[in-house]
C-alpha cells in the first residue's frame, strides 16, 4: 500500500468530456468496512487528499465502518488520482469535468468492487458537486444523497471568486488568466505545460492562500477572531502564514489549476439528456437528497440551495443549514466540533429515516 494507505485502480485510456484522452488514467481511493454491507461514496474536496475525508468517519460517527461499506475516491488533479504532479505529459493537463470524475468512480464501484448500487452519496464541496453529478448522471444507482457546503451548478460569483485566487497564482509566472473555466494565457497558447520554478510556486501559492483567506472562513469567523481563540494563532499575520499560505505552499500549482477548473465548470446540467438544462436536471432527481448549506458560506449560499430544492420533484430534496459563523468550513474537515456534531447528527436522522433492510445489492 502508497504511504497514505490508499489502492489505485487503473482506468487506462480515458476519454474526457472535453474530448481528449486523459491516457494511462487511474483513480486513487480507499474503502472501509464489509464490502458486503450497504456502500456509501464519499469524493474528495478541492486540495484535498483521501485522508482528509476521515475525520467524518470512524464507529463513533453516522459514517459508521461497521455498519457501511465506504469508499473514498479521489478528485483527478488531487496528486493521488491522475494529476499533473503524477505524469509525464509532454503537453498542458487536459479539462477534467465532474462528469468526467463521476463516471470513473462509477467504473472503480461497479466493475472493480462488484457494486450494482448505493445506498448514499454524499460530500463537502467539490465532494458536494461530486454528489450532485452522481445523483443526476446516475439517478437510478443510489437511495440517499447529502451534499453539504456545495452546488449543483458553480455560480457566476463562485467563478468570480476562482478568477481571483487562480490569477494570483498564475501572476506568479507573468501569465495571465485566460477566463473562467480556462487555465492562463502562456503567450504560446493554451496547450502548454506549465512549468515553476521554486520562486514561482512558492510566490503563487503564497498569494493563491491569502486570497482564499477572505473566502473560506466568514466575516464573523474574523470578527470573533476564532483564527486566535480555536486555532491559537496570536494575530492576523501569524493566521495568515501559518494557516493559510502554510495550507497553500504543500500544493502542487498545476494540481490547484486542474481542480480549479474542474470547480469553476461545474453544471451538473451540461451533460445527456439536459442539455443546460438546469432546472430539468434538478428534477431528475431520483435519490431522497438532504441539502445542507451554510448560512455564512460566502461562495456556496443557502440561497442556490433553496433553488436547487426548489426545482427538484416534491418529496426528493430537502433543506438544513448549517446554523454558523465558520463559513464554509462549517462542513469540513472538522476543525469546527459544534458543526460536526450538527452535521453528525443531521445525518444521523436522515439515515434514521430510511432503512437499508431493503439495499439493494
Amino acid at each position: 500500500m502508497p504511504e497514505e494507505g490508499y489502492d489505485k485502480y487503473a482506468l487506462g485510456d480515458w476519454h474526457l468530456q472535453c474530448g481528449t484522452t486523459l491516457s494511462n488514467a487511474h483513480i486513487a481511493y480507499k474503502t472501509f468496512g464489509d464490502p458486503k454491507a450497504p456502500a456509501i461514496v464519499y469524493p474528495t474536496w478541492y486540495s484535498g487528499s483521501i485522508s482528509d475525508n476521515v475525520w467524518l468517519i470512524g464507529e463513533d460517527k453516522s459514517l459508521n465502518p461497521k455498519k457501511y461499506f465506504i469508499i473514498i475516491p479521489a478528485l483527478f488533479g488531487n496528486g493521488q488520482s491522475t494529476s499533473p504532479s503524477n505524469t509525464k505529459l509532454a503537453t498542458a493537463f487536459p479539462k477534467v469535468s465532474f462528469y468526467d470524475n463521476v463516471r470513473a468512480q462509477h467504473m472503480l464501484v461497479t466493475v472493480h468492487l462488484g457494486i450494482h448500487h448505493l445506498y448514499c452519496v454524499l460530500g463537502w464541496s467539490m465532494g458536494a458537486g461530486q454528489t450532485f453529478q452522481w445523483i443526476t448522471q446516475y439517478p437510478d444507482f443510489m437511495d440517499l444523497a447529502v451534499p453539504f457546503c456545495g452546488s449543483a451548478r458553480t455560480s457566476l460569483h463562485n467563478q468570480v471568486f476562482l478568477e481571483g485566487v487562480k490569477s494570483a497564482l498564475l501572476a506568479a509566472k507573468g501569465i495571465p488568466s485566460a477566463g473562467s473555466k480556462e487555465g492562463g494565457v502562456t503567450g504560446e497558447g493554451l496547450g502548454e505545460k506549465g512549468v515553476w520554478t521554486d520562486t514561482q510556486r512558492m510566490v503563487g501559492l503564497k498569494a493563491f492562500g491569502r486570497g482564499y483567506a477572505g473566502w473560506g472562513f466568514s466575516q464573523a469567523f474574523y470578527r470573533e477572531k476564532l483564527h486566535e481563540k480555536h486555532y491559537g494563532y496570536p494575530d492576523l499575520e501569524s493566521f495568515m502564514v501559518g494557516f493559510w499560505e502554510g495550507w497553500a505552499t504543500s500544493k502542487d500549482p498545476e494540481n490547484m489549476l486542474v481542480m480549479l477548473q474542474t470547480w469553476q465548470s461545474g453544471d451538473c446540467s451540461m451533460q445527456e439528456p439536459y442539455n443546460g438544462d438546469f432546472e430539468k436536471s434538478m428534477s431528475s432527481i431520483k435519490a431522497k437528497t438532504l441539502v445542507l448549506p451554510a448560512k455564512t458560506d460566502l461562495y456556496f449560499p443557502p440561497e442556490d440551495s433553496e433553488y436547487e430544492v426548489a426545482n427538484m420533484k416534491p418529496g426528493v430534496g430537502q433543506l438544513e443549514i448549517f446554523p454558523t459563523i465558520w463559513g464554509h468550513w462549517a462542513g469540513g474537515p472538522g476543525d469546527s466540533k459544534a458543526d460536526l456534531k450538527w452535521l453528525d447528527a443531521h445525518l444521523s436522522g436522515f439515515f434514521g429515516k430510511y432503512s437499508t433492510d431493503e439495499f439493494k445489492m
